[in-house]
């Protein structure tokens, strides 16, 4: 059992018989991925002081405007994965395909591919507002010993091993999942330690904070406006609170914190949706299950779909399980 407290890296070490193929490496890349969040953290620290504010003149695959420190964060994690010789393969949101990494003595031998969205919700960058990392992280399906390919990425969440998010706020937060529970980590910047300071984190089961762009209720679909009318009605402890961050990470964990739900849904000018599949979707479903919570596209559950392309978007339902059903019923009636 583990003790509030404990470092980051004495929790992996305890707790690496859980993990399914415990052969050290999974291990090593979540320390991996630790550092490299210690790196990040400290440039965002650093907004406003240098020049690190701001858009970066690009756009991403996507099409949306690159700012500064959404370059440095996919620099900082690419290079940190690659150095470590851990992985076999790399997606980021930030590049437009994926990257093949050899191992140590130049092989093809790693097992396991990561996913990630490096800093989510950098737009807020430039209003002090809290951004993260999100990470997913699965064990390849091509043999060992030949380069990735897509397939090793294209699986549906249900195959991940392993989840997480950095949160850079009022303090910064590791929280993840290896599939057996959810939990907290928070950084001591003086030390630059990690301390077990969530353990065992849940979704309380019902909540009563609703977490939407309303801005754009006149393009959501029917469902989704009946269910926002819902949060609004004045019946038992509703009117429910609206609270939208803007950063997915930082509405997730204050949901699941306090209780509530997440709805990014379709709309006419995003017809699939806006959230990316693998890179958003997925690694933040297995932490809600993790959590006893629910995630959904409102009809299915988002672990269970079968990816078709790698910045593929979709609906997205995540939060208390209840307040997740009710939303699935009124999108399942509309």
């Amino acid at each position: 059992m583990a003790q509030k407290n404990q470092t980051l890296g004495e929790f992996i070490i305890e707790n690496q018989s859980e993990f399914k193929y415990s052969s050290g490496e999974l291990s090593r890349l979540i320390n991996s991925i630790r550092l490299a969040a210690k790196v990040v953290n400290h440039e965002v620290n650093k907004a406003g002081l240098v020049d690190i504010l701001g858009a970066a003149g690009e756009t991403n695959v996507q099409g949306e405007s690159q700012q500064k420190l959404d370059v440095y964060a996919n620099e900082a994690f690419i290079k940190t994965l690659t150095n470590r010789e851990i992985v076999c393969g790399i997606a980021s949101e930030e590049e437009d395909h994926f990257i093949t990494i050899k191992g140590r003595n130049q092989n093809h031998d790693n097992k396991y591919v990561v996913l990630i969205d490096p800093l989510d919700g950098s737009s807020n960058i430039d209003v002090n507002v809290s951004v993260g990392t999100i990470f997913s992280v699965y064990r390849r399906i091509t043999p060992s010993g030949t380069p990735v390919t897509l397939e090793d990425f294209l699986q549906p969440g249900r195959n991940q091993v392993a989840a997480g998010y950095i949160i850079y706020g009022t303090s910064t937060m590791i929280v993840y999942t290896t599939g057996h529970g959810v939990n907290g980590f928070t950084l001591n910047p003086a030390l630059g330690t990690y301390y077990h300071s969530h353990p065992n984190m849940k979704f309380p089961q019902d909540g009563t904070i609703y977490s939407v762009n309303e801005g754009n209720y006149v393009h959501f679909p029917q469902g989704v406006k009946d269910y926002i009318k819902f949060c609004q009605e004045e019946e038992g402890d509703r009117p429910y609170t609206s609270r939208y961050i803007g950063s997915l990470v930082s509405d997730f964990h204050r949901n699941m914190i306090k209780g509530g739900i997440y709805i990014y849904p379709n709309t006419a000018k995003n017809p699939d949706g806006k959230l990316r599949l693998l890179y958003e979707c997925n690694p933040m479903a297995m932490i809600a299950e993790q959590a006893g919570g629910m995630a959904s596209d409102g009809f299915r559950r988002i672990l269970d779909i079968e990816p078709t392309e790698l910045h593929q978007r979709v609906p997205f339902i995540c939060g208390s399980s209840n307040m997740v059903r009710k939303a699935e019923k009124f999108m399942q009636n509309a």
